[in-house]
């Protein structure tokens, strides 16, 4: 017996008032008039306020900070930039290919650190390497993000080939340098879009109400979010020459977020949080830099000033979106409703059938 549950009364009894408490219109447990004592004492019981069951929450909050949203941004930024850069090694655009390399070493260097930043130890992203399991989002992640990193990394560095000298040993390593990175900018291009969607997968994979019922539609969020991203930084440190694909790429990406981002205003209750509330600001600035970022993007053309206001509404979009979906998932986990009443409804469902 524990301090939350009186003496000599049943718990099964207590539960079965607490569902009734449910049913009321508001949402909200009332005083209820209790059997009277042995010595004639009224006994009732504490209002409720539909925000635990007895003290205990009723869906158990993430434990990830906000080290984690970065690591959202900064890994869909790296497989964005790393599909741009090997777009441009394809056609001829070495200005565009070497901001694209870069971008994608710096976005995956940097969600390496947050993602370690928030297991505490360095050493707990190398224990999650000793197993690989298919059915798990996070072991998956793990593995692309260890792949990812290194063939980013060589393709990166080759932009630094034309600085060795000519002659010797570093002469030898300028003449295989470009190849090299060639074939690592392909390669990480490869598994790009399992880097820049597998978070979205991970977050639907737990048992946080407004991440799990947005399922079908997060990893088009963010894949839509990371090439927005992408073509944000590709826009304002490419050359203007080179940057017409960026262009196309960004109403793509505004496309494809929009339409999944559509999706996750009608998933029923549980869609609250994305429309309502700090995290419903967060999605809204999103979409409304999406939507500036796209349009200026197309009347930028050759203009620096008009390509770096699109670049950075496109990168701001990003930022914005991935804090306001991981919000909008911790706001859904502390709420016990966005648990208990699809649950119940659920339930109603089935005994109807």
């Amino acid at each position: 017996m524990t301090d939350e549950t009186p003496p000599n009364e049943p718990v099964g009894a207590r539960f079965r008032e607490f569902q009734a408490g449910l049913d009321q219109p508001d949402g909200k447990r009332h005083r209820q008039p209790r059997r009277r004592g042995g010595d004639g004492e009224q006994l009732t019981v504490p209002p409720a306020d539909f925000a635990s069951y007895y003290g205990r929450p009723v869906l158990k909050p993430p434990v990830w900070k906000y080290d984690i949203a970065g690591y959202l941004f900064t890994g869909g930024l790296a497989a964005g930039s790393a599909l741009i850069g090997a777009g441009a090694q394809l056609t001829g655009r070495p200005g565009l290919r070497k901001v694209g390399r870069w971008t994608a070493l710096g976005g995956v260097a940097a969600s390496t650190y947050l993602l370690v930043h928030d297991l505490g130890r360095p050493a707990r992203f190398h224990h999650m390497l000793r197993v690989a399991k298919v059915t798990s989002p996070m072991s998956v992640g793990t593995w692309i993000l260890a792949a990812f990193g290194p063939l980013a990394g060589v393709a990166a560095v080759a932009e630094l080939a034309p600085l060795l000298p000519q002659h010797g040993v570093l002469g030898l390593a300028r003449r295989i340098a470009p190849p090299v990175g060639n074939v690592a900018g392909l390669a990480a291009a490869a598994t790009a879009p399992a880097l820049a969607t597998y978070t979205g997968v991970l977050l639907a994979d737990t048992a946080v109400p407004s991440w799990h019922d947005a399922y079908p539609s997060l990893p088009f969020v963010f894949a839509g979010s990371a090439l927005a991203a992408a073509s944000g930084v590709g826009l304002i440190a490419a050359p203007a020459a080179e940057t017409a694909p960026l262009r196309r790429l960004a109403l793509a990406a505004a496309a494809v977020e929009f339409g999944g981002g559509h999706q996750l205003e009608r998933q029923g209750l549980t869609s609250e949080p994305y429309k309502h509330g700090r995290s419903g600001r967060l999605v809204k600035a999103g979409r409304a830099l999406l939507a500036v970022g796209a349009a200026t993007a197309l009347l930028s053309r050759r203009s620096r000033v008009l390509s770096a206001i699109s670049g950075a509404a496109l990168v701001a979009s990003s930022v914005a979106t991935r804090f306001g979906v991981f919000e909008a998932g911790r706001v859904s986990a502390r709420d016990p409703k966005y648990t208990v009443v699809p649950q119940r409804e659920r339930l109603r469902s089935t005994t109807q059938l």
